[in-house]
Formats: structure tokens, C-alpha cells, sequence
């Protein structure tokens, strides 16, 4: 490959990389009345029938997570990560593909799992919390906290890059409207089939093992 080519691709991390919604994991925390209309409100976002915004600052206020939950999120990310995640990370970076991960979920749960899989770039919201490790808001400026952010974040990438080839992997709606901004969006439904996402994106796929396959034709032999 030509020192000149760039390519990257991103993946979103909940129900994609892991087959959590790290949302979800910290209200079960809560009890099951929390954990429903966490779950009632987080699937109305993520199949596009209400915007991402309007129900961030609620789910958060309603559970108040400590870091040290956080940590334990970050855990669980790693329990439950796709079985064939680390095995594509290896071969796309071999492959020449940069790899990153763009969420609406935590900054600080996500970041082990991407350590573990050796993906460095991470772009999700960070929660703050005082020094005792009590709840005290998120990153209000946080692009993937609000509908439209993940395409203003690539489209950044690829200018502050130079990218030539851009890719995006989700299984939610805020993941689909990336598509006209990426080369190619695949739509995820491994864990979460949303129809949504299943009926419009240009690919989809229920393994990330059948991912590498669809990325050949952006790559030029030399």
C-alpha cells in the first residue's frame, strides 16, 4: 500500500464491539424499574424515534453512576466483547487499516476494551466525578452525545487525517447516519437487529468476522 493511502474504521462499541449497552448494565445497577425505562428509552433512541439528546441527561440523572461502577462497566465490556473482535483487529491493522472506536457511550469504560484490543483512537463522552468519585454530570460538548455528532467526528477525521478511505460499524441509528459521510457504513445486528439499520444500510452483517471481506475493495495491491 501507497505511504500516501489512509484508511480507517471506526466501530461503535455497544451491542458491536461487546454485546452490552453500558447504559443499560449501569441501571440494572439500580433495579428493575430504572433498568426498564432505561432500556424503554435508550431503544426508542437507537431505532431513531426520538433524538439521541433528549434522553442522554435524563438516563445519567436518573442513575448517577460512581466510578467505580464505571469500572466495573469496563469489565463487563470485556467479558462480553464479539467473539471475533480481536481476531479482525489483528487483521485489518495487518491489512494497513487504522482502527478506531466512535461511541455514545462512557469514555472511561470503553477505554479498556479498547486497550485490550490495541485500538488507540477512542471517541466517546466523558463523565466527570469529584474527588470522592461521586457522579457530578458528562462532557456537554461531547459530539456523540447528541444526535448527528458521529458523522461531524469523521468528517473531522478525514480532514485532520487525510483520509482516503473511511468506514463506520454500528448497530444503532446515530451509527446509520453516518452513511453519507463514510465510503461505506455496515450495519451490525449481532446482538440488536434494528430494522432501521437492517432495511437502509449499504451492508449488513450479524459477525465482525464478515467485515474484512467487505473492506477488499478498497484496497489497491501494489
Amino acid at each position: 500500500m501507497s505511504s500516501s493511502v489512509r484508511r480507517l474504521i471506526a466501530f461503535d462499541c455497544d451491542s458491536t464491539l461487546s454485546a452490552i449497552e453500558g447504559i443499560d448494565e449501569l441501571a440494572r445497577m439500580r433495579g428493575p424499574e430504572v433498568l426498564r425505562a432505561c432500556e424503554r428509552m435508550t431503544l426508542e433512541a437507537m431505532e431513531g424515534r426520538i433524538p439521541l439528546e433528549s434522553i442522554f441527561s435524563e438516563r445519567l440523572n436518573i442513575i448517577r453512576p460512581s466510578r467505580g461502577e464505571m469500572e466495573e462497566i469496563g469489565r463487563r465490556y470485556i467479558e462480553t466483547v464479539e467473539p471475533c473482535a480481536e481476531e479482525v483487529v489483528v487483521e485489518l491493522k495487518g491489512r494497513g487499516w487504522d482502527l478506531a472506536i466512535l461511541s455514545g457511550g462512557f469514555q472511561q469504560a470503553i477505554e479498556p476494551l479498547a486497550a485490550k484490543l490495541g485500538i488507540s483512537r477512542v471517541t466517546a463522552v466523558p463523565l466527570l466525578f469529584d474527588e470522592a468519585g461521586v457522579f457530578a454530570g458528562y462532557d456537554i460538548q461531547a459530539p456523540t452525545a447528541r444526535s448527528g455528532g458521529k458523522p461531524e467526528v469523521l468528517a473531522r477525521w478525514r480532514k485532520e487525517l487525510g483520509l482516503e478511505t473511511l468506514v463506520m460499524v454500528g448497530d444503532g441509528s446515530s451509527d446509520l447516519e453516518t452513511q453519507g459521510t463514510v465510503d461505506l457504513f455496515v450495519g451490525f445486528g449481532r446482538y440488536v437487529c434494528r430494522d432501521k439499520v437492517r432495511d437502509e444500510a449499504e451492508c449488513f452483517v450479524c459477525s465482525l468476522g464478515a467485515v474484512p471481506k467487505l473492506l477488499k475493495r478498497f484496497e489497491v495491491q501494489e
